[in-house]
């Protein structure tokens, strides 16, 4: 934390001594309620000092090595492409899209096959969809050619004699 035991502790430096505390609790060097006990007097400490005596007998934990929370399960794509743009998520919209348009035509068919209906339901929201869907994997495609490096036909920044 800082030097001098006696320095006010801002917020975070307590949300610093929080994460240190729940990553200790994760791996078994603290018990639930020595948790919770520890985690409350971090959120009140005044000083750094007081935010040092709790983690006092815990082997020091560098944050900044540890992985990001939010792991992804599934392997990043090489390209984009119409099957792959947005993985689970655009098939779990596409199936949702799918089902909504077969309810709507089945009870179309059960009302006496009127008009067509359904079609302002199942259309709009397609359309919509597929737009977004393109738009997401047109996205991806003009992200990787920027970090890539410059546009074809031009030379990169400080290479064009200026």
């Amino acid at each position: 934390m800082a030097d001098d035991p006696n320095l006010r502790a801002s917020d975070e430096d307590r949300e610093q001594a929080a994460a240190q505390l729940r990553e200790h609790h994760a791996v078994g060097r603290l018990t639930s309620d020595e948790f919770a006990e520890r985690l409350d007097a971090a959120f009140v400490a005044k000083t750094v000092g007081e935010l040092d005596h709790l983690l006092r007998d815990l082997p020091r934990i560098d944050l900044y090595k540890l992985p990001d929370a939010p792991l992804t399960r599934q392997p990043i794509q090489a390209q984009a492409g119409w099957r792959r743009s947005g993985s689970g998520e655009w098939r779990a919209a596409w199936a949702s899209w799918f089902t909504v348009t077969a309810l709507c035509i089945f009870i179309w068919a059960l009302t006496g096959h009127g008009y067509p209906w359904f079609v302002w339901v199942a259309g709009p929201w397609g359309v919509v969809m597929a737009g977004s869907q393109l738009a997401t994997i047109a996205g991806r495609s003009g992200n990787r050619q920027i970090r890539g490096g410059s546009r074809p036909g031009r030379l990169p920044p400080g290479r064009d004699g200026s």
